[in-house]
């Protein structure tokens, strides 16, 4: 079970429950895409479970990004099997053509930013539908949503509102939401059957 003690008590730890979910369908020599790279945390935990014989693509439009999560891979002694690209995610197929085990988008602004900059739905939906159609059988999305801030809040109406009319037979949509929480992170696991 997954859970984070705190003066609380137990509480479900969103992000290791995030990873566990990927981990069921990524493995060595897999292609990942991590389509909101912000610092690079999702950049490295793709890069050490692809290991050295699979890929991992890294997006984002800033250049703060792409260098912070350089700098953490490195120092992460990740292996040398990551593209990070200078663009917007919702460009993904223009730099990768196969098909891919994993995604995983952060939705929202680059932490330690000034918050100016913040994914956008008019980027965002076309970037989650190319990750569906690059989804490989068997593969995962992992969508987070911020939903704390309007943007993310509108955000996340989208893609809800977008996953439900997909087809169950072909794709599995699965919410983790706390419900006591409104404004809390959530995240939709995308399965391709």
């Amino acid at each position: 079970m997954m859970e984070n003690k705190s003066k609380y008590g137990n509480m479900i730890d969103l992000l290791q429950l995030q990873k566990q979910f990927i981990l069921n369908h990524l493995g060595a020599g897999d292609v990942a895409v991590d389509f909101t790279m912000g610092n690079g945390h999702d950049t490295e935990f793709l890069s050490k479970t692809v290991g050295e014989t699979g890929h991992v693509y890294a997006f984002d439009v800033q250049k703060q990004a792409l260098e912070s999560t350089a700098a953490n891979l490195k120092q992460a002694g990740c292996p040398e099997n990551y593209t990070l690209i200078l663009d917007s995610h919702h460009k993904v197929k223009e730099y990768v053509q196969g098909p891919i085990r994993a995604g995983m988008f952060n939705l929202g602004y680059l932490p330690g930013s000034d918050k100016s900059i913040t994914t956008m739905r008019v980027t965002t939906m076309p970037a989650i539908e190319a990750a569906i159609d690059l989804l490989d059988h068997g593969g995962v999305l992992l969508v987070a949503v911020y939903p704390g801030h309007a943007e993310g809040d509108a955000e996340g109406k989208m893609v809800l509102d977008y996953f439900a009319t997909l087809d169950r037979h072909v794709i599995c949509c699965t919410l983790i939401r706390i419900l006591n929480s409104p404004t809390s992170p959530f995240f939709i696991v995308i399965e391709k059957k």
